[in-house]
Order: C-alpha cells, then sequence, then structure tokens
C-alpha cells in the first residue's frame, strides 16, 4: 500500500522530531536508570520510593522507546535489528539496545553518513 500525504506528513514530522541521536540519548539514559534500578534493588536492599521510582522510569522509557522503535523503523530512522534490540530485548536489561546503539554509530561513521 502507498503512503497517502497525511503518512508522508507525519513522516517528515517524525524523522524531523525522532533522529538517531535522540533515540540513542534516550537509550543511554534508559542504562543509566536501570542499572540504578539494579543496584536499589539488590545492593541497597530495594529502599522506598528510590526502587518503585527507578522501577517505574524503567517500564515507562521502555514502553516509549518501543513504540517510537515500531515507527522509526517505518519512517528508516532506525534498522530492524535495533528496533529488535530496544524491544524484545531492552524489557530485560536494556544495555543490548544502547551497545546496539553504539555499534551502529561506530559503522555509521566508518561508512562516512
Amino acid at each position: 500500500m502507498a503512503p497517502g500525504p497525511r503518512d508522508q506528513r507525519f513522516g517528515d514530522w517524525f524523522r524531523k522530531v525522532v533522529t538517531f541521536d535522540r533515540m540513542e540519548a534516550i537509550s543511554l539514559t534508559h542504562s543509566v536508570v536501570y542499572f540504578a534500578l539494579l543496584i536499589s534493588a539488590f545492593l541497597l536492599g530495594g529502599p522506598q520510593p528510590w526502587t518503585f521510582i527507578f522501577g517505574l522510569s524503567h517500564g515507562l522509557i521502555w514502553i516509549g522507546m518501543s513504540i517510537a522503535s515500531v515507527f522509526a523503523v517505518r519512517y528508516g530512522v532506525i534498522n530492524l535489528a535495533l528496533a529488535v534490540a530496544i524491544a524484545v530485548l531492552g524489557c530485560v536489561a536494556p544495555f543490548f539496545g544502547s551497545a546496539e546503539f553504539l555499534r551502529q554509530k561506530r559503522r555509521r561513521r566508518a561508512a562516512g553518513q
């Protein structure tokens, strides 16, 4: 199915707002939040409200990144491998998505993009 004018306008807007670098920054932030959750929950004995705050933040960031990655693949911001690292592996450990962002960024720089 060919994209209509409304889809084209949304795609143009999406590519301006959601960039590879912005998604990478959010992914790295997500990894820091998740690391803080692990420290809070396991090393510090689960102090409240910090464990709740970090846990809720991790969940909401993961949901947002997963939804954004579906559209980002659709509009060519990221590729499918990166979206899988974000959405599927990111719920268990967002470090996979961050590592994939860094790997793909190195590849892009090497290719001169």
